[in-house]
């Protein structure tokens, strides 16, 4: 049977051609060989058989290198397949797409090295036998080259671009109506892998994006809990306003007032539990101005200088109020409940003053620690603003320790809390809100904690100058995102006296200095910047007049005995102050 196999050679091994009589006579004479000889033997003849240095039948990627010279095959590699590493790739990470371009992030084919490997595989012994018998094809991967500098860096932009955070599910309450907040999965991009992976990518192979590796992160709180926690309260929190009754008046809170201070938290079972802010709500004017009628608050004694002296001019009483503990106990459980349900009696309590008769010397309240007053033009929106503020403001007593704010203290600069709409700086510009001119009290607060030399805690100038103010040494406020607060740092308790007039506001602080004295040393102007002109649109518009900006640095030099024991410096910076027209 053999023979006659070498005498008839098979119709699939004929070929006309030189190679392939080549081929042919090789067959037929290992063939014969063969019945002499064993493994070794065969694995000899194979490899005196094969007399290209890469083995017929070898492809990468498609391409077919067998038969040729290790320099042919690198040639034949290099214009097949090398420009793809020029043309970009998309590739998907996580749930979004990208383009990376192979050859800018340092990725390239190294025809050498994979015809190397494609060589010496073909070596292997039994690859050699089975080419004595067999002309079938043999795939090998390419082998890429990688700037692993270049290739990081590329991973990290796109990382940036991609990687995002895990968001937890949450319920957010705006204008009385719940929010649910959707739960998203966290994603990083795995960079090592992705790395990989690069490497092992012939482009434009597939049409599909390659997908890189990625770590995600869960979310703790998913969309079935918040479906949950939407259902069983948050819809129901909103759907009406509660009332509550004490000493025999009702207080109705809307869903919108109920709103700004509701939160949904996760406890430590991840499931959503309200929290209801009841210090917040309480000071609330919706609530606060209610209940200050149905209510009689504790009242501070009343102090006044006699000369040097600190007096009483009215001794402080105890009052019933509503505290924060209580709207919380009262309000939370009628949040679920419908129609008269949602109605509830809030308990009071006895509340001693902060202040009486019997304790200002307890408290340390004996001197003038320091007085300031701010001048301004007579305008009826001033007069309201700022006589309202300082109203709110008289009386206040800081206990050693405590921080006292002025938003916290004065409100919301609303019409219900007493304000009007005035003119304030907004942008770099005037322009018309409500509560204006009430940083003619926050600047007269300032001077007064500055000479006082108690620690200001959050304070911040005007954008730009404003003449009646002094230099480096004023202060704004707006309500919900810039407030003024100090730290009474002094060792005893401090009153501030605020009083206003149609043209000046003046606060004083009482209490015992902590030093002999505080001077302010201003420095000149320094990086002066000229004023534009621009003009200015609609109903909220206000003209103004053009002032240079500048820099200006105040020291504040405390003393004892006349004698300098500490320094410290303001600096602010003032943007020019354009000229604005109004159309």
């Amino acid at each position: 049977m053999l023979r006659s196999s070498l005498a008839d050679p098979p119709a699939d091994i004929t070929d006309a051609t030189p190679a392939g009589r080549r081929r042919i006579d090789r067959v037929a004479l290992v063939t014969g060989a063969a019945v002499g000889v064993g493994f070794g033997g065969l694995y000899l003849l194979g490899l005196l058989a094969g007399d290209d240095d890469v083995p017929a039948g070898t492809r990468v990627s498609g391409v077919d290198i067998g038969g040729l010279s290790r320099s042919q095959a690198r040639e034949k590699l290099d214009g097949s397949l090398g420009g793809a590493w020029s043309e970009p790739v998309k590739v998907r990470v996580g749930d979004s797409t990208a383009t990376i371009h192979p050859s800018a992030a340092g990725l390239a084919l190294d025809s050498e090295e994979t015809v190397a490997r494609a060589a010496q595989a073909g070596s292997d012994p039994f690859t050699v036998i089975g080419r004595l018998f067999t002309s079938g094809d043999r795939e090998v991967d390419p082998v890429v080259r990688v700037d692993e500098t270049k290739a990081r860096a590329t991973l990290a932009r796109m990382a940036k671009t991609h990687d995002r955070k895990a968001r937890e599910g949450a319920i957010t309450f705006h204008g009385g109506e719940p929010v649910p907040v959707k739960p998203v999965t966290g994603q990083s991009l795995d960079v090592d892998g992705a790395l990989r992976t690069l490497a092992s990518v012939v482009p434009g192979r597939t049409a599909e994006p390659v997908r890189l590796p990625v770590r995600t992160t869960n979310p703790r709180v998913g969309a079935a809990e918040v479906n949950r926690a939407m259902k069983e309260f948050a819809t129901p929190a909103m759907s009406a306003p509660v009332t509550l009754t004490t000493s025999g008046r009702k207080i109705e809170i809307s869903p919108a007032t109920l709103g700004k201070h509701l939160t949904m938290k996760p406890d430590k079972t991840n499931r959503l539990t309200p929290a209801l802010d009841g210090t917040g709500l309480l000071a609330d004017p919706a609530v606060a101005g209610p209940l200050t009628q149905a209510t009689d608050k504790a009242v501070n004694a009343k102090l006044r200088l006699d000369g040097e002296r600190v007096v009483v001019a009215s001794d402080g009483k105890p009052g019933q109020e509503v505290t924060a503990e209580a709207v919380q106990e009262a309000v939370l459980p009628l949040l679920t409940r419908a129609g008269t349900a949602r109605t509830a009696a809030v308990a009071t309590e006895k509340v001693e003053p902060k202040l009486t008769r019997d304790n200002v010397g307890r408290l340390g309240i004996k001197e003038k620690m320091s007085s300031f007053t701010v001048n301004f033009e007579p305008a009826p929106y001033r007069v309201t603003n700022i006589g309202r503020a300082a109203e709110l403001i008289n009386g206040s007593v800081v206990l050693p320790g405590e921080t006292w704010s002025l938003n916290r203290t004065v409100g919301e600069r609303t019409e219900a809390n007493g304000f009007v709409e005035g003119i304030i700086i907004n942008g770099d510009q005037f322009e018309k809100a409500a509560g204006g001119g009430v940083s003619a009290v926050a600047t007269t607060v300032f001077n007064a904690v500055f000479f006082a030399g108690v620690k200001p805690v959050e304070y911040r100038a005007h954008s730009f100058y404003i003449e009646r103010y002094p230099e480096g040494r004023e202060a704004t406020v707006a309500w919900g995102s810039l407030d003024l607060k100090f730290r009474n740092d002094s060792g005893n308790a401090i009153y501030i006296d605020a009083r206003a007039t149609d043209t000046s506001v003046t606060v004083t602080f009482l209490g015992t200095k902590k030093y002999d004295s505080v001077e302010a040393v201003k420095g000149p102007r320094t990086n002066v910047k000229q004023p534009g002109t621009r003009k200015g649109s609609g109903e909220k518009c206000v003209p103004q007049t053009p002032l240079e900006g500048f820099d200006v640095a105040v020291d504040q030099v405390f003393k004892n005995d006349g004698k300098e024991v500490k320094r410290e410096t303001f600096k602010t910076r003032y943007v020019p102050r354009d000229e604005v027209t109004c159309d």
